[in-house]
């Protein structure tokens, strides 16, 4: 499939780069041309923050209930055009057409919600104990957002950033992966197809630095979200210095699992595979270290490999594949790399670790199981984002709870027990932003945020709003 030549979208219009340079996107299953998209430089940038600066003055004025027939429309065109957009993201990151449907859900999802969530968000009225004022809390627009976004899931992410800022009345910057652009480009067809308001939304990718640099040190943006890496995210804090911003960053992970001996084991081994290899285990709440009871680590780690024997690993809606490839050649690399470091210090592949035979094209590794995983090996300390399963026993609650809490990240974390004390402690002592216990549940109404190295502020949930709304007190004299 290809999706031919896409264009930029600033102030309401498909646009050619101004240099008119032009970027290949190929399909990581099949390393085949996809499209060609238009490849943004720091002019371009520039135009899309005065685009951004013109279109929340618009924006920002119209009534809730303009914005709200607006925002509507392009959910109702967004689920129109649902297989385009599917179809896309499956060719531009090699994801599992079945997976494809949460990126949908989750954009249509959000831009709906949040348009309610605006409209229950009222002002509050504060006390004035010596009843000489009536004071009351406000809310408005921050201004111009600019979202820089992960490959990973190209219209989800968009979705936990488009919703928010268009319900509050902020135009917004997305700046999709060079990695994963195609689908947001065809957002943008959809949007300049349906005239939404000029300048409210622009979408542009181009190189990370060059575009990045501009976006981030102009003074226009009033706040900057991403998801990403931590090292970005490191970078874009550093940058954005030239003015006072808003930032909210979700970051890595390194997900501890955690499966005690009174566990459910059928429920934590249908999560256990499901949040490992899902997306080819390139997910940022993706479980990273799986610390299984001694009781129960023998029983768990050979279920497991049982399970992981019957993955099916392929592309395209007549496979129905379990799961896909990783997203290009460094990233099939990088699992090599860790696996050789992981038997280094006493790893043992029980299976998988390779890359298939049969497989002459594309970025595939195979679903892997590594036991007698320790602290040295960088498969603990980093984020994996990949096939790779490391397990390793644990004995005491104490031991598990240091070792899962040994890493500078704090997105997500993972246990099974039926002792209400431990789920308790574990809850409380877990250094996460997210406590998931016999199960797991992603939803727009549900906040999701890291602590430590994983990021700040809330994707998701009305705290999400904080992120785009000032809040003004207004006090006036009796």
């Amino acid at each position: 499939m290809n999706f031919g030549y896409l264009k930029l979208y600033i102030d309401g219009s498909l646009k050619d780069a101004k240099s008119h340079k032009r970027y290949d996107i190929f399909c990581p299953a099949s390393e085949e041309k996809i499209s060609e998209v238009a490849w943004a430089d720091e002019l371009d940038a520039e135009a899309a923050l005065i685009a951004a600066e013109k279109g929340f003055k618009h924006w920002s004025m119209l009534s809730l209930e303009d914005r709200t027939t607006w925002i509507l429309k392009l959910r109702d065109e967004i689920l129109k055009n649902q297989e385009l957009l599917r179809n896309a993201i499956m060719y531009e990151m090699g994801k599992t057409y079945a997976e494809t449907l949460e990126d949908i859900e989750s954009l249509s999802d959000s831009l709906e919600w949040y348009c309610d969530a605006i409209k229950n968000l009222k002002g509050e009225n504060l006390a004035d104990y010596e009843n000489t004022h009536s004071h009351k809390m406000i809310y408005q627009p921050v201004g111009v957002v600019v979202a820089y976004l992960a490959w990973n899931f190209p219209l989800l992410n968009i979705g936990f950033k488009l919703g928010p800022a268009l319900a509050s009345g902020c135009s917004i910057i997305i700046k999709p992966s060079e990695l994963s652009p195609v689908s947001a480009y065809l957002l943008g067809r959809i949007m300049h197809e349906i005239n939404f308001p000029p300048g409210v939304v622009n979408i542009l990718s181009g190189s990370p630095e060059k575009i990045g640099k501009t976006l981030t040190k102009s003074k226009i943006p009033k706040a900057i979200t991403m998801i990403g890496s931590t090292s970005t995210g490191r970078k874009i804090i550093a940058e954005s210095t030239t003015s006072i911003k808003r930032l909210s960053l979700e970051l890595g992970g390194n997900a501890p699992f955690i499966v005690f001996e009174d566990a459910d084991l059928k429920a934590a081994l249908d999560l256990a595979i499901a949040i490992k290899f899902g997306n080819c285990g390139q997910i940022c709440v993706a479980a990273n270290r799986f610390f299984i009871h001694k009781k129960v680590y023998n029983k768990f780690l050979n279920s497991y490999i049982l399970r992981v024997k019957d993955l099916k690993i392929g592309f395209g809606k007549e496979q129905n594949p379990n799961m896909g490839p990783l997203i290009n050649a460094s990233a099939r690399d990088r699992m090599v790399e860790l696996l050789e470091d992981a038997i280094h210090h006493g790893g043992k592949i029980i299976i998988g670790g390779k890359v298939p035979k049969e497989k002459e094209k594309g970025y595939w590794f195979e679903p892997t199981v590594l036991t007698n995983l320790t602290s040295k090996m960088k498969l603990f300390k980093q984020e994996i984002f990949g096939p790779i399963a490391p397990f390793m026993s644990f004995e005491t609650d104490d031991q598990v709870l240091k070792m899962a809490n040994n890493t500078d990240y704090g997105l997500a974390s993972y246990i099974f027990t039926q002792n209400d004390k431990r789920i308790a402690k574990f809850s409380v002592d877990l250094e996460f932003g997210e406590v998931h216990v016999n199960g797991v549940k992603y939803a727009i109404y549900l906040p999701h945020g890291g602590i430590k190295n994983s990021g700040l502020g809330h994707d998701c949930s009305q705290l999400a709003l904080n992120d785009y709304l000032i809040k003004k007190r207004v006090s006036i004299a009796n």
